[in-house]
């Protein structure tokens, strides 16, 4: 198998395990966690418990981000010759897009001001933050989800 065979699957394996881990993360956080969170800490541990978990998580979201469109991008070159790519493809990469740029919103906007809130103990702040930051990541989830969907059978759905 020559060189350029291999780096095909090895594109294709890297783009899954990081639609996995980002998506995954998100579905993790926002089905299990926010909800233990919720009912078992109040305002200020909850708080800083999320702030602790997006220090972690969200390194591995930009390495997701950057994986995802070097390899989508790289498969949909070696595979379809670019933007000609099938229409599923398209969609894949157009959601993909909304939902890098709707992470960079979080990340910008809602989860450096809930930081400022929690340095300050200022709850309430944090609160409102953290509640923007929750809509944001199940809007992000449920197109991650959709992206999934049409990644797995979106060539025999005719998309």
């Amino acid at each position: 198998m020559s060189g350029a065979t291999l780096m095909h699957p090895l594109l294709n394996a890297l783009h899954v395990l990081s639609v996995v881990i980002w998506v995954g993360g998100m579905l993790f956080a926002y089905l299990v966690l926010r909800p233990t969170a919720a009912a078992q800490l109040p305002p200020p541990e909850r708080l800083t418990l999320w702030v602790g978990v997006f220090q972690r998580f969200f390194p591995w979201v930009w390495a997701a981000i950057v994986l995802i469109l070097l390899t989508g991008l790289g498969m949909m070159y070696a595979y379809f010759g670019g933007m000609k790519s099938p229409p599923y493809v398209q969609t894949m990469f157009g959601l993909g897009l909304i939902m890098m740029f709707i992470f960079m919103h979080v990340f910008f906007a809602p989860y450096g001001r809930l930081k400022r809130a929690v340095a300050a103990k200022d709850w309430q702040a944090g609160g409102r933050n953290l509640a923007t930051i929750r809509k944001l990541v199940g809007l992000n989830a449920l197109i991650g989800v959709i992206v999934i969907v049409v990644a797995a059978g979106g060539h025999w759905l005719g998309i």
